[in-house]
């Protein structure tokens, strides 16, 4: 890990005391870092409704492609856990769709940090191509 991942688990530290979690009190930052240098942070939003919910992954991750940004690099994710939490099964696949090149690090509050990559977390993933294949159909 280099400087710019702890710059990065600063960001999505800071994020993760923005998240609105008023029925789980599970906040999570995320920290999106593009090809460019730029980045964009995301807290997890909960509703009342709780299929509703948006975690900080695809929150940092939809504000990056609403301004047009399409090329990451980096990925941090950040929560108050004893052990490293990876993104849900939701967010790993928003991941793999836009940001699959991206190295992931998951942090926690107590030092612990660990780099992954989505094909790790998201082996045998299903994405566009395989809409292609059944058009040719």
């Amino acid at each position: 890990m280099n400087e710019s991942d702890n710059q990065l688990i600063e960001a999505a530290t800071a994020a993760r005391v923005r998240s609105l979690a008023p029925f789980s009190n599970f906040m999570v930052g995320a920290a999106l870092q593009t090809k460019a240098g730029k980045v964009f942070t995301g807290c997890n939003v909960e509703s009342a409704s709780y299929g509703l919910t948006v975690c900080a992954e695809r929150v940092a991750i939809w504000k990056a492609l609403s301004e047009g940004e399409r090329d990451f690099t980096n990925l941090v994710i950040v929560a108050d856990t004893e052990t490293l939490t990876p993104p849900c099964g939701t967010c790993r696949q928003i991941i793999w769709e836009f940001a699959k090149h991206a190295t992931i690090v998951l942090a926690n509050l107590h030092g612990q940090k660990e780099e992954v990559l989505i094909e790790d977390l998201l082996p045998r993933a299903f994405d566009a191509r395989f809409l292609k294949e059944a058009s040719r159909s």
